[in-house]
This record gives C-alpha cells, structure tokens and sequence, in this order.
C-alpha cells in the first residue's frame, strides 16, 4: 500500500504528501473550490487555483499554505492557537508582518467610480470595465499583494452572493500568495432599520433590521442583545465577514455628542451589561461551529470602542474633527468611563472571556496622563495604552488605531482629514512608531506597508534589531490568534446559496422586529389616548429637510416628502391630507440637530470659528458657557481658547417643530400624537404641551411604531438618557459625568429621566426599573 501511495503521488495523481496509514478524509470540488471532510478533525477547504495541496499527517488531511511540502506548526489545526500563532509569526517577514498590522480603507464591493472609495477595474471604473461585482479591484489586489495587506473593511455589497463570492475570489487570491495567510474581512455595523420598510411575517430581506444600539439599551435587556449577537454574527460569517467593528460602548455622558445614537447611552452599569451580551453574541459559537474555547466558525471577533471612552468631547464636539479633539474631565470622573470595558467587554459570561479587539478614540484624553504627562490622542499614549488598557486591566488582544489617526491634518472641519491630534509635528513615519511603542497593533484605514516598515526601522536604530523584531511578533501573534480561533485558516470559504439562505432569513428578520418593538418608548399618554383605534382617519403631514451636507461634506437636497411609509399607515387607518377630516394625527419627526459645534462662516468672519451644539430647535444662545475653554489648540487656529459663549445656533430641522404646533393648531382639540426619531437627548418644552401622545424610537421601521400605537405591541422601553429641562442644565452639566442634569416634567407630572417610560398601565416600575436605578454622581 506504502508503494502504491508512492507512485500515485509521483505521478501527481495525489494531492498530498502522504504518511503510512489509513486516511481519514474526503474531498468534493465545487469549481475552483475543494472540501475536505477530516473524519474526527477540522474541515477544510481551499481554491485549486492557489496552488495549495494537502497534506496527510497521521491519516488526517491538512493545509500546506506554504507550500514546502511539510507540515509546519501553524498549518497543525490539532495544535493551540498560540504555539500555531508563534510558529506563523516567526516566520513572517518584517514586510509581512507590517502588511498584517495594517486595516484597508472602506472598500464598497464593487468599488465606487468616484469619491474616497473609488477603485477601478482593468484601469476602467466598474460600469465601464466588464468586471463581475464581486471582481478584485485594481487597488484591492495591490495592497494584498504588494502591502500583504490581510485586514479588509467592507462597506456596501449588492447583495449576499456577491459578498460571498468576492470573499472566496479575495481569499483564493491571497492562499496563492507568500504563507497563505488569509484575509480577515471586517465591518462597520451593517444591522439598522430602513424606516420606511414594511415587515412581513414570513418574509427575508437582504439583512435582518435591529433597532439601534440606543434602541438595544432602551430595551434594558441585555439578553435582547445578546441574541442579536448571535444572530448577526451567523449573518457576518455568511458574507465573509469575520471581524465587528463594535460595539461602541462610551457612556454618553455629554448628551450634544455626535455619536451618541452608537452608545448603550450614559449609565456605565447598563452599558456595560449591554456590551458583555453583544461580545458574548458575537464571539460564541456554539454545537458543531465550535472549534474550541467557545471560538470557532461561528464565531465575530468584536472590537470594542472607543477605549478610554470618547463621549467626553468638550462642548459635546466630536473627535472626527479638529474642532472637536478634546475630550474633558471636569467632574474628575474619568475611570467611570472605563467600566462598560472592565467590568463589561473584558469580563463576558461566555467562554471567549474577553474581547478579542481594542479601538481607542481620537480624543486626546485631557490631562489624564498621569505618568507621562502627555496631551496626545489616546491611539499615541503609552500611559493609555500600555499602562492602564495593558498592565492595569490585563488585555492582551489586538488594539487598532481609529481611521486616518497617522494622517496630516488639512482642515479643522474636514472629516476625511488625518486626525494626528497632538502629534501633527511628527513625520508620518514618526507617528506610526510612536503608536508602536504605545502598545498598539494596527493602523485603521491604512493600505500602505511604507511608513510600518519605516517605523520598525526606527525602532531597529534606537532598540536593536531582536528588540524590534520581538515587537513585531508580538503585534503578529495578537491578529494572527483573531484569524485562527475563528477557523479562517482551515476555511475560509463559502457557499454564495447557503449565505443568501442566511442572511435575511425569515426568522431572523422576525427577531429584529420584535427587537424593534421593545426599544420604543412611550413617554406621554395624555388620557390614555393610546392605544389608537384602527380604520379611523388620521392626517400625516409631510417632512420638509432643508438642504444641508452629510458627514463627508457632500451636498445634500432638499425634500418635501412623508416621514413614513404612507402606505403602510393605510393597512392601519384610512389617510387625509385634511386635518379637519382627520381623527387623530401622526407627526413623525427627527431630534433637533444642530450641527457639530464649528461654523466656517463665523471663522471667515472674524471669530473663532466655534458655536454651540443645541438640543432645541429655537434659537438658542449660549450665555451659560464657559468664558474660558477647558482646553484648546490646533496648528491651524492662532488660538486656544474654543468658547462659544453668547453665540447663538439654531436645528437644521427647525421646520420639524414648526409640524407639531402647526398640526397642533390645525387638529382643533383632536388628538395629536408625535413619534419622535432620536439621535441626542433633546428639549421637550418647547412642544410637548402641544401633544397628545409621545413615542421615542432609536431607529425602527415606521411600522414597528404603528404597532406600538395601535396595541398590536404594548410599550415596555424605558429612556437610556436623561431628557434636559433647557439648554441651561446642558451648558451647566459636566461633560465627563452621567446624570447630571435636571430633567423636563411635563404636563402630566412626569419626568423624563434615565429609566422613565410608560406601557398602558402607566410608569413602569419592574425588575429593570430597580436593578438600574441611577446613583447621582455629585459634580
């Protein structure tokens, strides 16, 4: 038999080195793809197209990604992740290694034929190139390749055949390369609402819709998360996506921040509940998905942000921004802003233990530095880093830089500019290296090997070679564990059928409506006017949006147009567009927005460029501010002192309440109720009165909400935020603590506090109401 095996491997009719023994495996070819069915061991799969062959090792069918024709430590699945990660990393080239320690710029599949996403095909933007959808682009095959670039962030997909077969395309292509070393595909939260979708039982869509993470809080059930997790997580795996980029654990305690809408809100204790549920989620796998460890094929590596927190911005300006790069402490409460990571993301119930992933935020952490004393962007600080996320609390996982962190900076309000805050006069070299000496792994949104490798150079200078390269392999074996435990080196491929089966399917679409139905709350039932009656008439008046500019600075136009699905409102009432015909009205309108705290205009005109952010959507100026910023200072402003006192700001939706008191006065005493989408705490008092009936979503389909309103669903959400009486107890609050502000009462006597909400029966007080009860934190 010894023989015969011999002379079939010879004549190249075996496609493995063989050892003397029963095999116990099987292979089946689809394409270019072959499965092997290891009997009692791991499956595996691989691209013919690779030049990959397999091994057989004691009877069992393994990998030989390098191609040397042994079995090499790391191509052993029998054998600890860590011994495999080692052995791989000692391997690894410094140009190898400086590839792995780099995370792609978002990549649209296909790529966008203009903008900062842009790629091209055969030098051809894609509708002009023949290329399929789920084609390599030009630039994608340059940085795996000539980068060993092995990070990928995927942002928009046609569908989930698509991203599945750009997946096997892209790991095909990088199995033929070097180790074969695999590509470890991440996303961006990828699970939101579109409002104005109808859901049908029984029904797919192209992916399951959850409320958002403030939606999740309001439900005051980390278990809600938790299965969501789980769920997502089997939805990732399908589209090749192995890595979460969340979940955003901050406590918002500015309510003005930008992302607040990502948080589990401002209580530590909720968030950190939340965020243990959510890992738990998405890193467990569970019966034949698991490999082991509670890690496996199931399994999402979660990269919890934004260490140490980042919802203390001064003003409530974010850190996308110049203008926004400080995060302060003015109630000295900063280590509460680390307990949704400790005693949340770093101590799971489930068996993965701990989060596989780190992502600091670009604040510079405001005189927090104890040790060094420096005022640099967490992402640069050794004492951040290395001394509390390392040594104090014990993480040894991978920790990545934010997007753009080793970038010049070009502008104080460009959110694409480099965001270098407190470094800017470092070369980009410099900065890589310091990140590396501060304890981190990666650099987010980073294609280019050029810099890494010029950095390990510096590093060579002033250490020594074994110091340096000990500092690499270090940095290797944290991603390389990532890519291992979740199976991507036995296989890394799909079935695009099987992915289009899971992604969207019926029940788990269900799931995340019935999710959505929990996140709503109802904060006002005046004369238990709700639940509505359905078949009576109801008027709707339509959304007017200003136009304005997204987030990137793109323009955006104006429109005129429902703020819901009107055609699903008819499955629930007969509709009017004359309110004295009406029964009742439905107003459906956005928290006010005010912008991000820095007007150009004003800068061009002599002031400091800097205004406040408002949570009304009047006029409101801000006599209350600080004289004096807490802190400031930009290489491109003359100054340091940011205050906005006396300046003035005003929603860019402000029609938004001019809809509720018009409908108000035109429903003549019938009732008006009002669904409000929100993103930031707001001020109440300036329309509340003006209602009959008020619900609070965090990014639900429109129909979950005529649910709620017509008893279909009873309410049982409660707030996860305090709403402001004015803008004065916002300007008065500390933006480092939770809880620290006075709260709006309204016309039924009701406060609209943390952990306020109503179901029919009135103000809910159950097991969540008392687990979660608020301890005042005294400024």
């Amino acid at each position: 038999m010894a023989n015969q095996f011999k002379l079939l491997a010879l004549l190249g009719l075996l496609p493995a080195t063989v050892v003397m023994g029963q095999t116990k495996w099987t292979e089946n070819k689809s394409g270019d793809l072959v499965w092997v069915t290891n009997t009692g061991g791991q499956n595996l799969g691989y691209s013919g197209t690779s030049g990959v062959k397999i091994l057989t090792v004691d009877g069992l069918a393994f990998k030989d990604l390098n191609k040397n024709g042994k079995l090499d430590k790391y191509e052993d699945w029998r054998l600890p992740v860590d011994v495999r990660a080692k052995d791989l990393a000692s391997k690894m080239s410094v140009e190898q290694i400086a590839g792995l320690m780099l995370y792609s710029k978002h990549q649209p599949i296909p790529a966008a034929p203009a903008g900062p996403f842009a790629g091209t095909y055969g030098g051809k933007v894609f509708a002009e190139s023949g290329a399929k959808p789920y084609d390599l682009s030009d630039q994608q095959k340059q940085f795996l390749e000539k980068d060993n670039v092995r990070h990928v962030l995927i942002t928009s997909v046609q569908s989930p055949e698509v991203a599945a077969q750009w997946n096997n395309n892209a790991q095909a292509f990088v199995e033929g390369l070097g180790l074969g070393i695999p590509n470890n595909n991440s996303s961006d939260p990828r699970h939101g609402t579109v409002a104005t979708a109808e859901f049908n039982a029984g029904a797919g869509g192209s992916i399951s819709m959850w409320p958002g993470s403030l939606g999740f809080a309001a439900t005051f059930d980390p278990k809600v998360v938790e299965d969501f997790g789980h769920i997502a997580a089997l939805e990732y795996r399908a589209l090749g996506i192995a890595t979460a980029l969340s979940p955003q654990v901050d406590i918002a305690t500015d309510p003005r921040w930008w992302r607040v809408s990502g948080t589990f809100g401002e209580d530590p204790q909720l968030s950190a509940d939340m965020a243990r549920g959510y890992i738990d989620g998405f890193q467990t796998s569970v019966g034949d998905k698991e490999i082991t460890g509670g890690w496996g094929y199931g399994s999402v590596n979660a990269m919890v942000k934004h260490w140490p927190g980042g919802g203390a911005g001064e003003g409530g300006r974010d850190a996308h921004y110049g203008y926004g790069k400080y995060a302060v402490y003015p109630g000295n409460n900063f280590k509460q802003h680390l307990i949704p990571f400790t005693e949340g993301a770093f101590k799971l119930n489930g068996k993965t233990g701990m989060a596989a992933s780190v992502m600091p935020y670009y604040t510079i952490s405001f005189n927090q530095d104890t040790k060094n004393k420096e005022n640099v962007a967490n992402n640069y600080n050794s004492y951040i880093i290395n001394d509390l996320l390392r040594k104090k609390y014990h993480f040894d996982g991978v920790v990545c830089t934010d997007w753009l962190v080793t970038g010049d900076e070009t502008a104080v309000d460009q959110f694409l500019s480099g965001k270098s805050w407190g470094v800017e006069g470092l070369t980009v070299a410099q900065r890589h290296y310091k990140i590396l000496m501060a304890g981190v792994d990666q650099f987010g949104g980073n294609n280019e090997v050029a810099p890494v490798v010029a950095a390990y150079q510096m590093g060579v200078k002033e250490h020594g070679e074994a110091f340096m390269r000990a500092r690499f392999e270090q940095s290797a074996v944290r991603l390389l564990r990532n890519l291992f435990r979740t199976g991507l080196f036995e296989n890394p491929y799909l079935d695009p059928q099987v992915s289009k089966s899971i992604v969207g399917n019926p029940d788990f679409m269900n799931a995340g409506y019935q999710a959505q139905l929990k996140s709503i709350v109802m904060l006002k039932n005046k004369n238990n006017v709700l639940p509505l009656t359905k078949n009576k008439t109801v008027y709707v008046p339509k959304q007017f949006t200003p136009a304005g500019k997204n987030f990137l600075g793109m323009q955006t136009p104006e429109k005129l147009e429902y703020p819901v699905n009107i055609e699903t409102v008819k499955k629930y009432f007969k509709v009017t567009e004359n309110p004295d015909e009406a029964d009742y009205a439905l107003v459906f309108i956005n928290s006010p927005n005010s912008g991000g705290g820095y007007n150009s205009d004003d800068a061009k005109n002599g002031g400091n460029g800097y205004v406040p952010v408002s949570l009304q959507y009047q006029k409101y100026t801000a006599t209350d501010a600080r004289a004096t910023s807490i802190a400031g200072g930009d290489p491109l402003e003359k100054f340091t002192n940011r205050t906005y006192k006396d300046k003035s700001a005003t929603a860019i939706n402000v029609t938004d309440l001019a809809m509720v008191n018009d409908t108000y006065t035109k429903m003549k005493g019938k009732p008006v109720i009002v669904s409000v989408n929100m993103a930031n705490p707001m001020v109440f008092s300036e329309f509340e009165k003006n209602t009959n009936a008020i619900v609070v979503d965090f990014g639900v389909q429109g129909q979950a909400t005529l649910d709620i309103l017509t008893g279909n669903s009873e309410p049982s959400a409660l707030l996860p935020l305090q709403m402001p009486a004015d803008m004065h107890t916002v300007e008065k609050q500390f933006e480092d603590v939770p809880h620290d502000m006075k709260c709006y009462v309204d016309d039924q006597g009701n406060t609209y506090d943390f952990g306020f909400g109503l179901n029919w029966k009135g103000v809910i007080n159950d097991a969540r109401t008392v687990k979660y009860k608020k301890v005042r934190v005294k400024p």
